[in-house]
């Protein structure tokens, strides 16, 4: 599913690593010019380094959890990432996947596709309804 440009909540699931990790969904996803980015929030403050692909990330934030902004390739595809931890002796690089769910994407800010058609519809059905009241009328 491709999404217009505009500010959307998605959700995005997280698998890998020990488990105990999680990023926080839904997340805030960009969609401008065909390109989307999305700010990924962990469940710790301890990560200082995120890797998709070839791009490297650092934090956007200082202060509470990790988060960064990363671009998103594909929605409703496994995502593989690399997240560097310094929550143990050493610092370690871990393999996650990330996963962003498209059925789930909703506006920020304004109305749903879903209920705009839905009111669309119900008013075409009003009118028509009406219309054909009319006709029964000048009968």
């Amino acid at each position: 599913m491709a999404l217009a440009d505009g500010e959307y909540t998605i959700e995005v699931t997280l698998t890998g690593g020990s488990g105990r990790a999680y990023v926080k969904s839904p997340t805030n996803l960009t969609v401008k010019d065909g390109g989307m980015t999305a700010r990924i929030e962990w469940s710790s403050s301890h990560y200082d380094y995120m890797k998709v692909g070839e791009r490297e990330y650092t934090p956007v934030n200082t202060e509470g959890n990790s988060a960064f902004l990363i671009e998103v390739d594909a929605l409703d595809s496994d995502i593989p990432v690399k997240a560097e931890t310094v929550a143990m002796s050493r610092p370690h690089m871990i393999d996650y996947t990330l996963r962003f769910d498209s059925s789930t994407a909703k506006p920020v800010g304004g109305v749903s596709y879903t209920l705009l058609f839905s009111l669309i519809g119900a008013a075409a059905l009003i009118a028509g309804g009406a219309a054909l009241l009319r006709r029964r009328g000048s009968r």
